[in-house]
């Protein structure tokens, strides 16, 4: 049966569009079709709509006027983080369902706005954790309901910038064309949500809970599928102005460790271990800027006299992929998102307990 092409509009045409979204949404021709594109950059926006034939009547500067297109069944939320909300906001009030690159947004309140939005508009809006539609991530979930017991988790995120990976793999576009004054805003509205979030906080502190929406939110919604939310944070720290963290979460009757930061060096160790008595269960991504690297399960368990190892690629498909899939599904009314607004929610109100945490340090 011939698939339904739903018509999108993607807000926001920066490196992650250009290496990720756009070349999937062009490569799922058979059910997507890129149809609307926003940016603030004319020269980017120029650019991407020449290479993905989207004529100049339908690229737009402002998302507002992306979102009243009447012909386009979705909208791609890609842009600048502390605009997701409202942009967001602004495609579900014109009838379009939404996928919102995470963080979804900065504060609680922006989520409930969301939320009520997309109750009343009938819509979907679906978060774009692309870590947990992973084939092997989904299948550690199964391996790890089924250990006996729990005694010890650990969630690591330790990479490099994100450029020393780019510069090597992609050829990404940069116009140097942005208005000043649209920086200057941006920093603002940062400063004004992440205050609205956390209230007054030292440099350091508003740096390591935008380290947690941005890279952490990645670990920390995965760690929640994977074993739950912890009871509590136990202790948390962070140094080098706020860009490494480490915390202690406990569950019920054994604790984990979350570790993560950004530094210099290029590579990429990103995974979620979880031990049990005579088993345990790893899952290791690989940076998502250079596609189709594999996710890997690991299990390792005893089996009488023997230790046993096994290593499992279930597919070379990224886990973005698979994600554009699923939402395929959501916006043609197959499926619901399992990634919605009140998940991640979860996520900001552990966010808020390790900021807690580390201010009592």
């Amino acid at each position: 049966m011939e698939r339904v092409r739903v018509r999108v509009g993607v807000v926001g045409l920066g490196e992650v569009a250009q290496i990720v979204h756009l070349p999937i949404l062009q490569a799922l021709a058979d059910r997507y079709e890129i149809a609307a594109l926003c940016d603030v950059s004319p020269g980017l926006l120029a650019a991407m709509g020449e290479r993905y034939g989207v004529p100049p009547e339908r690229r737009y500067a402002d998302a507002h006027e992306l979102a009243a297109q009447p012909d386009l069944g979705a909208v791609f939320v890609l842009n600048s983080d502390e605009y997701h909300a409202e942009h967001a906001i602004a495609a579900i009030r014109h009838g379009k369902h939404v996928l919102v690159e995470k963080p979804m947004c900065l504060s609680e309140r922006e989520a409930v706005e969301i939320v009520a939005a997309r109750d009343a508009a009938g819509v979907q809006v679906m978060v774009a954790y692309m870590r947990r539609f992973a084939p092997a991530f989904t299948e550690a979930v199964a391996a790890v309901r089924a250990l006996p017991k729990i005694n010890y988790a650990r969630v690591r995120d330790i990479i490099g910038a994100n450029r020393l990976i780019i510069e090597q793999s992609s050829a990404v576009l940069r116009f140097d064309d942005v208005p000043a004054p649209l920086g200057e805003e941006r920093a603002e509205r940062a400063r004004r949500l992440v205050a609205e979030a956390i209230g007054d906080a030292p440099p350091e502190i508003v740096s390591a809970y935008r380290l947690l929406l941005g890279l952490g939110s990645h670990d920390l919604s995965a760690m929640r599928e994977l074993i739950g939310r912890p009871q509590r944070v136990a202790s948390a720290r962070q140094w080098n102005g706020g860009r490494f963290i480490a915390a202690i979460l406990e569950f019920d009757g054994y604790f984990a460790t979350y570790e993560t930061g950004v530094d210099q060096q290029r590579r990429f160790d990103a995974h979620l271990e979880v031990y049990g008595d005579t088993a345990s269960v790893r899952v290791q991504y690989d940076t998502p800027y250079i596609r189709h690297l594999p996710t890997t399960l690991v299990t390792q368990e005893t089996r009488g006299e023997a230790f046993v190892e096994t290593v499992t690629r279930p597919t070379f498909k990224d886990p973005y992929t698979h994600e554009l899939e699923t939402f395929h599904e959501v916006a043609t009314g197959k499926a619901a998102p399992k990634t919605t607004p009140e998940d991640f929610v979860e996520d900001l109100q552990l966010f808020a307990e390790i900021v807690a945490a580390l201010r009592a340090a």
